[in-house]
């Protein structure tokens, strides 16, 4: 076992004003893995996060339910902690920004930094929203941003490049409340001299305080000179009130990495620890997990505010990438956004820990949730490499050899060694963040006990010599043992039925070298239900349209519906109506009534659209044809794929149900219709 080390190791906090979904997972997965698996190591880690419950979205969210915000952020910060736990999250703390502990912590950095001159004071012009009679925060503007041109971005930063701007800079900016936009208007605001710390962060960034991916972006911000950051907003505004003024309160992003430091005081003090052990102590470890939409607060503001208030900066700050479902990013008009609560409703959250630990990686990159490619690496790894090998051994022991297991012979010792040596490479990947080439260590490792079985044929082995065969099962059962308490960091809840099974007391990592000899274990029982297609289905069809409720569907014989909800001439209006030709019609196996069509808008591209007419549209005879198609429908994800827009269609049998357009004189791809 490695020398002791202290780690306090934290998440960003998720915000109060929503649920947690399968994008955030990406990080507390992870970070949770990496803790779980420092403790299995020996090492005090201790993983703190709460809830970031400040601003004026969190604000107006609570107005418009009818309730104070205190208690929205109550509400709020009770399920998120339920859905972390709901999947197997541990925190050592999980706590709230919304404390007198932060509040506190927050006073006390802000008054050291404007004792030494880092803080100034400047009237600034800003978005005045004339609708709602208020100074509009970064996150309440969309627009277009001003350093790549990336559309529909928030007022602050931009999620496609990273750079970080004024709201003023924002080009095309509207309010995101009302959509009307906004006019610029004068107020005192406080910044914090950012450039005062440019020599200490330089050095801190170059001695590999963060991924070498993220150095060469944070140089450039200095090659550009950093700029000073606004720390102020005006009232009307839910957070703390900035020390000597009436209606000037700490923007969010002040006081939201400080709760990091709030959640250990609130720890500390409950468990009797001294938080000056983990905040002023060199001894200590300070590891921030982020996303890199979030990274010039993490590794500039924070970093230099820590620095200035005479706290130590942080040791690490890991960085990683985004998630995308099947390819797309994340996004509810899409059907691509998974709610934590849905997937657990349908899933069981092992499932989930595995299949992230087989895409992260130590770098900056996004990871891809591919549905069908989750289901079949779950059952393929978890399922039939390591499930399975414990199920047909132990099986085989108690059915044909009383559950006794025997003395290890040399073939088993070579298997036991490999797995053994195989572990220490294990616990170097897991160290460095490289969870995907962990996976796949772990799974050739247990490739190569499957292989043992295969090659000593114990079945065949019990006809001559029963104590052979008791012998290779012996080495297959330790190397089940073994490869499990490798998994423990994915896998708690599995990995604990397998200690029960070996009748085994759960231990940390360095039992991984145990070997268990001439003795009686339980049998085997169920521990891990594969995923199925229908499972997945279920899940998907609970987050969109079933396939059966596409309109155009042809049902026979099917009774008039009562008008739907009238929408106004604006409404309408918005449909965009389009001639496409079909490039491709084939039928959707499993689906009755689905047709999958590629079609061509002309210069605007390609689409595939999913379309219930398959009863009456032979999709040999649709091949060239054109037709009418909504071609501003938002993509949404079905079970089949992603359709990107809607043909228009009515039902029935009769082949002229489906608007063709070519039978309009001119018609050509990609042409509006009106």
């Amino acid at each position: 076992m490695a020398e002791k080390r202290r780690m306090l190791v934290t998440s960003a906090l998720p915000y109060a004003n929503g649920s947690i979904h399968l994008g955030h997972l990406v990080e507390y997965l992870q970070t949770d893995i990496w803790v779980r698996f420092q403790k299995e190591q020996g090492h005090e880690c201790r993983y703190m996060c709460a809830d970031d419950t400040h601003g004026t979205p969190v604000m107006i969210s609570a107005r418009q339910q009818g309730i104070t915000p205190d208690e929205l952020v109550a509400r709020m910060q009770a399920e998120h902690l339920v859905d972390f736990t709901d999947f197997l999250i541990e925190f050592d703390n999980y706590y709230t920004t919304n404390s007198e502990e932060n509040r506190e912590f927050a006073e006390l950095i802000y008054k050291r930094l404007r004792a030494k001159g880092h803080i100034g004071q400047r009237d600034v012009e800003q978005a005045w929203c004339p609708e709602d009679k208020m100074f509009l925060p970064d996150r309440m503007i969309r627009g277009i941003c001003p350093s790549c041109g990336a559309e529909d971005q928030y007022g602050d930063s931009c999620e496609v490049c990273s750079a970080t701007y004024a709201p003023t800079e924002l080009k095309s900016a509207h309010c995101s409340l009302c959509g009307s936009s906004p006019e610029r208007k004068s107020s005192e605001h406080y910044f914090f001299k950012l450039a005062d710390f440019q020599d200490q962060l330089r050095t801190w960034i170059e001695a590999d305080h963060v991924q070498d991916q993220m150095k060469k972006k944070l140089l450039e911000w200095f090659d550009e000179g950093l700029k000073d950051w606004d720390i102020s907003r005006d009232a009307p505004y839910f957070g703390f009130r900035i020390p000597d003024t009436e209606d000037k309160y700490f923007y969010v992003w002040l006081d939201a990495p400080i709760g990091y430091m709030a959640s250990t005081r609130n720890w500390a003090e409950r468990e009797g620890k001294n938080f000056d052990d983990y905040w002023l102590s060199e001894e200590t470890e300070i590891v921030h997990f982020i996303g890199k939409d979030i990274v010039y607060f993490h590794t500039l503001f924070w970093p230099a505010m820590l620095m200035g208030a005479d706290f130590r900066a942080p040791d690490k700050v890991y960085v990683h990438g985004f998630l995308t479902v099947n390819g797309q990013k994340m996004s509810k008009s899409r059907g691509t956004f998974i709610p934590a609560r849905a997937y657990l409703d349908h899933l069981d959250p092992e499932y989930l820990r595995y299949y992230y630990a087989c895409k992260l990686t130590s770098k900056v990159e996004d990871i891809d949730l591919n549905l069908m490619d989750f289901v079949a690496r779950v059952n393929a790894d978890v399922g039939n490499q390591f499930v399975n090998l414990g199920s047909r051994v132990i099986n085989f022991l108690h059915k044909r050899l009383d559950g006794k297991m025997g003395t290890l012979d040399g073939p088993g010792t070579d298997l036991l060694e490999a797995i053994e040596a195989g572990a220490k490479e294990v616990v170097a990947l897991y160290d460095g963040r490289e969870f995907s080439r962990a996976m796949k260590e772990i799974t050739a490792l247990a490739h190569r006990a499957n292989q043992f079985v295969a090659d000593t044929a114990p079945w065949a082995l019990i006809k001559g010599d029963a104590e052979a065969a008791r012998s290779a099962l012996t080495a297959a059962i330790n190397a089940f043992g073994k490869i499990s308490v490798m998994l423990q960091p994915i896998l708690p809840r599995l990995t604990a039925k397998v200690d029960a099974i070996l009748g085994r007391e759960r231990g940390d990592w360095s039992t991984v070298n145990d070997r268990i000899e001439n003795v009686a274990i339980n049998p085997f029982k169920p521990i891990f239900v594969k995923i199925t297609d229908e499972m997945v289905e279920k899940l998907v069809e609970a987050l969109t349209q079933s396939a059966d409720g596409i309109p155009g569907a042809a049902e026979e014989d099917v009774e008039v519906e009562p008008l739907a909800e009238e929408v106004t001439f604006d409404d309408f209006s918005k449909v965009d109506l389009r001639v496409a030709r079909v490039l491709e019609a084939k039928s959707v196996p499993k689906a009755n009534k689905l047709l999958e069509l590629r079609v061509s808008l002309g210069q605007l591209g390609e689409r595939t659209i999913f379309a219930g007419i398959k009863k009456s549209h032979d999709p040999d005879k649709l091949v060239g044809r054109n037709i009418i198609v909504v071609a501003n429908l938002a993509p949404r994800t079905m079970k089949f794929g992603i359709s990107e827009g809607m043909l228009l269609a009515a039902a029935g049998d009769d082949p002229a149900a489906l608007f063709l357009a070519d039978l309009q004189e001119g018609a050509s791809p990609g042409m509006k219709i009106s």
